[in-house]
């Protein structure tokens, strides 16, 4: 490929930079760009989050990554925010507008059209429940050059039930530094409230309906008991809090079960676990488990989009059926309980993260994606 005489300007597109999945995987992308080739300017619907813990927003400012906060904290703020994203990029004048997640995706295509962006990219990180942004999304597909799934299943979903344009879907998995996740030393359990004896299952995610929380709590009474020397860890914050807390209370398995709100340390949370439990109700391609792989840990997770295809040909004895106790109580004792077959399982999930799911492999993809939209040879 010829030498560039200045990088390709890219604006880059997300609804919130507060910690979460899609979140991380954006800020990824933004600070590892080739920066020969493309020079970046990050534009985010929301305000800054109130606490700075809870913020990625340090991470692109120590890149160099000019970012701009919209303020938008309603959805009928919506036509401020993309008069004021369509003022911005005329400024900078991108040669391409790439969007994460549904609220960006939206206000993206309406402000880029204004601005003139010749090439539009959304990225599509979940099957999406709501009939109401599924519909919107096929409304306003004209104006997108090409949607970024997360995973084979959420570009089939969003084919089939979004029903856009099987020509406009690409596949580009979630990547890992898995570099992160190797030699760390076991966070203590002290830090945790938890006896330094106690053998871990933890579950890592947002306490909302999405994560299936509760449900993994009212299948806890089955398993927990055969399960002497094990402890519940949960690890994450959000409005379902107190009531989980309630619940456990009420069920008599407070001393078993241990919220450790947000925390930052999670390759050292995961390093001192046997195992990363995920019952989600719905995925795109969960973050979690990568970082779990990367560990060297087994899974057990629902059966929702993406997870089988970071399994892989492990993936059978690591997934569960959704709202199946009997099978999810099963697989996790003899996960918990066969430690050598675990270990292996570990093992085998930590050469395949390496092998498939790179964090350069996910940054080259999109890379590639947008030279070829903008008719850049193929090298």
């Amino acid at each position: 490929m010829a030498p560039q005489s200045r990088p390709i300007p890219i604006a880059l597109g997300i609804t919130d930079l507060e910690v979460g999945g899609a979140e991380r995987m954006f800020v990824e992308l933004a600070t590892r760009l080739d920066r020969d080739r493309f020079f970046p300017v990050v534009y985010c619907l929301s305000p800054q989050p109130a606490r700075s813990e809870d913020s990625l927003l340090p991470l692109l400012e120590e890149a160099g990554v000019e970012t701009h906060l919209l303020g938008a904290r309603r959805w009928w703020e919506i036509r401020r925010v993309v008069r004021a994203m369509e003022r911005l990029l005329v400024c900078q004048s991108p040669q391409i507008l790439q969007t994460f997640l549904f609220h960006a995706n939206l206000v993206g295509r309406l402000a880029a059209r204004r601005a003139g962006v010749p090439c539009v990219v959304s990225g599509i990180r979940v099957a999406e429940p709501r009939f109401s942004h599924r519909l919107l999304d096929r409304l306003t597909q004209r104006r997108v050059d090409c949607h970024v799934c997360v995973s084979d299943r959420v570009r089939e979903f969003s084919q089939r039930r979004t029903r856009l344009p099987a020509d406009k879907l690409i596949v580009i998995p979630n990547g890992i530094d898995v570099r992160r996740y190797q030699g760390v030393a076991p966070v203590d359990r002290a830090s945790l409230g938890i006896a330094p004896d106690r053998r871990l299952i933890t579950l890592v995610g947002r306490l909302e309906p999405q994560k299936g929380v509760g449900w993994l709590l009212k299948t806890a009474p089955t398993w927990l008991p055969r399960l002497p020397d094990h402890d519940l860890l949960l690890v994450g914050e959000g409005r379902q809090r107190t009531q989980l807390a309630r619940w456990c209370d009420s069920r008599g398995i407070t001393s078993r079960v241990h919220f450790a709100g947000f925390r930052r340390d999670i390759p050292e949370i995961l390093a001192a676990s046997e195992l990363l439990v995920l019952p989600s109700r719905w995925e795109g391609m969960p973050n979690v488990v990568l970082e779990a792989m990367a560990s060297a840990l087994p899974v057990l997770a629902t059966d929702v989009h993406g997870v089988r295809q970071l399994l892989g040909p492990r993936a059978e004895p690591q997934i569960v059926t959704p709202g199946d106790r009997r099978m999810l109580a099963e697989k996790l004792i003899r996960l918990c309980t066969d430690r050598p077959w675990a270990k292996k399982i570990g093992a085998e999930n930590a050469r395949r993260v390496e092998q498939s799911f790179s964090i350069d492999a996910m940054v080259s993809g999109y890379q590639r994606l947008w030279g070829s939209l903008l008719g850049e040879p193929r090298p």
